[in-house]
């Protein structure tokens, strides 16, 4: 009976985790130029700023639950996020492949650092809110209804059967897979988790292969 009560008390998933991972990202893109921001570099920030505040009322306290203002909210979170680092990386290769004036090598290399450190918050942003359809739905289906197979789902002998994956766990997947362009230990289970990996897998091609090298070769 106490389990129970204290099982029904116990948040799902700790929001200041995701604030955390939002604030460098809203820091990573305050430390851009105007010029690889849409409007000012202050624009995106505040948007996301109120979403994020917002976050900490629109979730749920239950361990278990189901919000589409809260979902809303997420979502949007990662729109505006997404777009933002999107257009910063559109205007970088733009410039590059027509052949702009990029002369500041040491400049493209932290905007390339920088848009590939947002682009990991973001995606794992998007996991962790896709995912067997978010952290309070993910909290009562079965393991194999999941879009991502972590490896404590693994082994059924696994000592903490009830181990549920949290922010955390989809930040390191997104990191993986940016970095090394493919899934490490964590495999996507669903078309949707896998197209979502590929994509961003290729936006870290991008990043990566077109503009580090670049810089690189600017430098030289």
């Amino acid at each position: 009976m106490a389990r129970l009560f204290r099982d029904n008390h116990v948040s799902h998933d700790p929001v200041w985790h995701v604030q955390l991972a939002m604030l460098l990202a809203i820091g990573l893109q305050l430390a851009l130029p105007d010029t690889f921001s849409v409007g000012t570099r202050y624009a995106v920030p505040v948007a996301e700023l109120l979403l994020l505040a917002f976050l900490s009322y629109t979730t749920p306290r239950q361990r278990v639950f189901k919000s589409r203002i809260r979902r809303l909210n997420v979502l949007l979170l990662i729109v505006i996020t997404g777009a933002g680092n999107a257009y910063s990386l559109g205007v970088i290769t733009d410039r590059l492949l027509s052949g702009g004036h990029l002369s500041d090598g040491r400049a493209l290399i932290y905007a390339a650092i920088n848009i590939f450190l947002t682009n990991i918050i973001v995606f794992a942003l998007f996991y962790w809110e896709m995912d067997g359809g978010g952290p309070g739905e993910r909290q009562h289906i079965a393991k194999y209804d999941q879009d991502f197979l972590f490896p404590q789902h693994h082994n059924e002998d696994y000592k903490h059967p009830d181990w549920k994956p949290m922010f955390i766990d989809y930040l390191y997947v997104a990191s993986t897979n940016a970095m090394t362009f493919g899934p490490a230990d964590t495999k996507p289970l669903s078309r949707r988790a896998k197209m979502l990996m590929l994509l961003q897998s290729m936006i870290s091609l991008v990043v990566v292969a077109l503009v580090a090298s670049r810089a690189v070769g600017i430098l030289n």
